[in-house]
Order: C-alpha cells, then structure tokens, then sequence
C-alpha cells in the first residue's frame, strides 16, 4: 500500500458517518508522550508526531491559531481563567463530535467558570457551521490551519496527516499545565470527565 493510499484510508475512515455517536466508544485511561520521534496509532497502525513535547507543569506554550472571525488569537494570551483545551483531529468525525459535545455539555456548570475551548486543523467556517448545527454556545472554536503552530509547539502535529493529537489539557489561571492526556489510539475518547474533576480543584 502507498503512503498516499495509506492516509486516503485513515481520513476516509476518521469521517465515517456521525450517526456512530450513538454508540459507545472507548474512553482511554492512559497517555501518550507528546514530541518529535513520538507516535500515536490509528487502529493500531503508528503515526509519527512533530514539535516540541510538553508536559504536566510547563507554561503553555505560545501559539496563534485562527478564531471562527478569522482574527488571530494566541492561547497563551488567554491566562487569567482556567481552561479545558479540547484538540480533536477534525470536528466532523464522530469521535471527534462525541468529544466536543462531552466538553460542551457533560461540564456539570464548569462552563460558567472555566473556560471551554476546542482546537482543531478544521477551516472557521467549518468550525462555526458545526457549532451552530450543534448547539455548541460554550465553547471556543479556533483553527490551527494556517501554519500548525499550535500542534508544532506542543508535539501534538501528526505529520504524516497535517493533523493533531486526540488530546485534552487543563491550564491553571497562571498558564501552567496542570492536566495533560494524549490518547494513544486516536479512534478513542480522552477522559474528558478526568480532566473536568481537575479543572474543578483549581477553581
């Protein structure tokens, strides 16, 4: 098989039809190590990551991506609140879907303290249209299409796919990463309910 045929297939089956969040998915429990020369799998099939590993304890990293109004917006601009970072591969798969509806709806009133926030390689406008068909109303949406620098600068760009990491970080009100889980099988849920219980002890 090609390399290109290869990631035909892997997109091909990442955007499988959405009715799937009606049936249960596999919640990791465990995480992958963020970073250059580090992978994560795709049904088990390894996939290279790119960038500088982070970990529990670092200061965000600085980093603009892209909000749904096409301005700039650099993440680590944004301390001051605590903050659940959902970044999912792309928002119209139904694992990805899945975990953005759970950071959406599943934060048991956190959303009025916390901030929600969902990073993908998704266009805005694909980002505001899934929003908006969702319901989503209290969640950031931004976009690290233009030149990954998000993914790059937190090891979590899968190269061979110009995608990122199934990941799910909690940063305190001081920029520092108190939650990290990069789901090793990208096919998996994170243990959004894991994060949300430390996102509530910092508050």
């Amino acid at each position: 098989m090609t390399r290109t045929v290869g990631i035909c297939l892997i997109v091909a089956a990442l955007t499988a039809c959405a009715s799937m969040r009606a049936q249960t998915m596999t919640v990791a429990t465990t995480s992958a190590t963020p970073g250059d020369g580090q992978t994560v799998a795709f049904k088990g099939d390894p996939l290279a990551l790119e960038g500088s590993a982070i970990k529990v304890g670092d200061t965000l990293p600085s980093a603009t991506v892209t909000g749904n109004d096409l301005k700039p917006v650099n993440l680590a601009d944004l301390k001051g609140k605590v903050r659940i970072i959902s970044v999912v591969p792309s928002i119209d798969t139904p694992v990805c879907e899945e975990q953005t509806h759970e950071l959406s709806e599943k934060s048991g009133g956190l959303d009025k303290e916390v901030q929600l926030i969902t990073v993908s390689m998704d266009l805005p406008f694909a980002q505001k249209r899934f929003a908006k068909e969702a319901k989503i109303h209290n969640v950031l949406f931004v976009s690290d299409y233009k030149a990954a620098e998000f993914g790059k600068s937190a090891g979590l760009l899968i190269h061979p796919l110009h995608l990122l990491a199934r990941t799910v970080l909690v940063v305190d009100k001081d920029n520092v990463i108190r939650y990290m889980q990069v789901v090793p099988e990208i096919t998996n849920l994170p243990d959004m309910a894991a994060a949300m219980k430390v996102a509530k002890g910092l508050l």
